[in-house]
C-alpha cells in the first residue's frame, strides 16, 4: 500500500504535468495570435511576450527537474549510507523511515511550489490571452469604423466634385444670360436711337 505521501506526491506530480500543458497550449495560442496580426510592432511585441513566456515555463521545467534529481541523489546517498553503515537494524530503519518521511516532505514542497510557479504562470498567460483578444477586438473595430468614414469620406468627395462643376456650369450659364442681355439692350439702344442704320 502506498504511503499518504507517496500519493501526495504523485497528485502533485500530476497537477504539473497538467499546468505544463496548459502552459504550453497558451503559449501556441499567444504564438499563432501573434502571426495572425496586421501591424509589425503588434506582432514583435507579442513574439516578445511568447518568449518570455517560453523561458519562464523552461525555467520551471528546469526548476522541477533539479529538484527531482535533487530528492533522487538523496534518497541514494541515504541508502548507501544504510548499507555502509551496518549494525542495528531496527534503529537503521526507524532512521531510513524518518529520512525518506524528511525526504518526501522536502520533494512534495518543492513540487508544491513548482506547481504554483507554473498555476502563476498559467494565469498570467490567461490574462495576456485575454488582453491580447480584447484588443485585437478594439482594433478591428476601429478598422471597420476607418473603413466605413473612408467611404463617407470618398462619397463627399464625389460630391464636392459635382457641385464644383454645376458650379462652372452655372456661372457659365449665368455669364451667357447675361451677355444675351447686354446684347439685346445694346440693340434696342441701336434702334431706338439710330434707326436709319
Amino acid at each position: 500500500m502506498a504511503a499518504p505521501q507517496d500519493v501526495h506526491v504523485r497528485i502533485c506530480n500530476q497537477e504539473i504535468v497538467k499546468f505544463d500543458l496548459e502552459v504550453k497550449a497558451l503559449i501556441q495560442d499567444l504564438e499563432q495570435l501573434a502571426k495572425e496580426q496586421d501591424k509589425e510592432s503588434e506582432k514583435q511585441l507579442l513574439l516578445q511576450e511568447v518568449e518570455n513566456h517560453k523561458k519562464q515555463m523552461l525555467s520551471n521545467q528546469a526548476s522541477w527537474r533539479k529538484a527531482n534529481l535533487t530528492c533522487k541523489i538523496a534518497i541514494d546517498n541515504l541508502e548507501k549510507a544504510e548499507l555502509l553503515q551496518g549494525g542495528d537494524l531496527l534503529r537503521q530503519r526507524k532512521t531510513t523511515k524518518e529520512s525518506l518521511a524528511q525526504t518526501s516532505s522536502t520533494i512534495t514542497e518543492s513540487l508544491m511550489g513548482i506547481s504554483r510557479m507554473m498555476a502563476q504562470q498559467v494565469q498570467q498567460s490567461e490574462e495576456a490571452m485575454q488582453s491580447l483578444v480584447t484588443s485585437s477586438r478594439t482594433i478591428l473595430d476601429a478598422n471597420e469604423e476607418f473603413k466605413s468614414m473612408s467611404g463617407t469620406i470618398q462619397l463627399g468627395r464625389k460630391l464636392i466634385t459635382k457641385y464644383n462643376r454645376r458650379e462652372l456650369t452655372d456661372k457659365l450659364l449665368i455669364f451667357l444670360a447675361l451677355a444675351l442681355f447686354l446684347a439685346t439692350v445694346l440693340y434696342i439702344v441701336k434702334k431706338r436711337l439710330f434707326p436709319f442704320l
